[in-house]
């Protein structure tokens, strides 16, 4: 039989067809795969919300040293005025260590709710020096008889002092630690009442 001779169009229409085909079914794949561009590999896309935390979180990071440096400064500086306004007010969230806590409260109350001889120490100081100083025999012996009798009030003022407030916080806090309470409460006694820190927050024969 003669042979019919193959248009060479058919050909190259043919070959065409078939190099595309691989293209075109190889087009739905990548239209599925693709992912947002913010997301890492092999993982879901985030939230909004996520996302947008994590930029933040990102921008505020420091990126030099220098940076550090001030934001560590400026965290400081914050901490420290919370902690001044805390020593006025009272607040409990941002009190110093040593200041913290319901035993430490009521110890501060408890001082603060009477007249403490020891209060009185500094003005009583100056005035035994004046008159330590005055040339005049009498005065001096005054003076010295004076500072004899202030420490004798004060220490047995702190003894009583002490005594009183152990008994207390027993009752009160028979499960929470006391260690060195007293001694807190003693210095505290020390200070002339307007000068203390954390500011008194009861007032003078009030009972905490």
């Amino acid at each position: 039989m003669p042979r019919h001779p193959v248009p060479l169009g058919f050909v190259f229409r043919s070959r065409a067809k078939n190099e595309k085909a691989p293209v075109a079914d190889q087009a739905p794949t990548d239209s599925k795969q693709t992912r947002d561009p913010q997301a890492p590999k092999g993982r879901p896309t985030p939230k909004r919300s996520e996302a947008q935390s994590q930029r933040r979180s990102v921008a505020n990071t420091p990126t030099t040293r220098k940076e550090a440096a001030k934001r560590s400064r400026d965290e400081r500086r914050a901490a420290l005025e919370k902690q001044r306004q805390a020593l006025a007010t009272g607040d409990e969230r941002y009190l110093p260590a040593r200041d913290k806590g319901p035993v430490r409260r009521f110890a501060r109350d408890y001082v603060d709710s009477r007249f403490h001889i020891a209060e009185f120490f500094l003005p009583l100081a100056v005035l035994i020096l004046v008159l330590s100083m005055v040339q005049v025999a009498s005065l001096q012996n005054i003076a010295l008889l004076l500072w004899l009798f202030v420490i004798i009030l004060i220490v047995v003022d702190s003894i009583g002092l002490g005594i009183r407030l152990k008994k207390q916080l027993n009752t009160r806090f028979p499960n929470e630690n006391k260690k060195g309470v007293v001694a807190y409460a003693l210095m505290r006694t020390l200070q002339m009442r307007r000068l203390r820190l954390p500011k008194p927050l009861v007032k003078r024969g009030e009972r905490p």
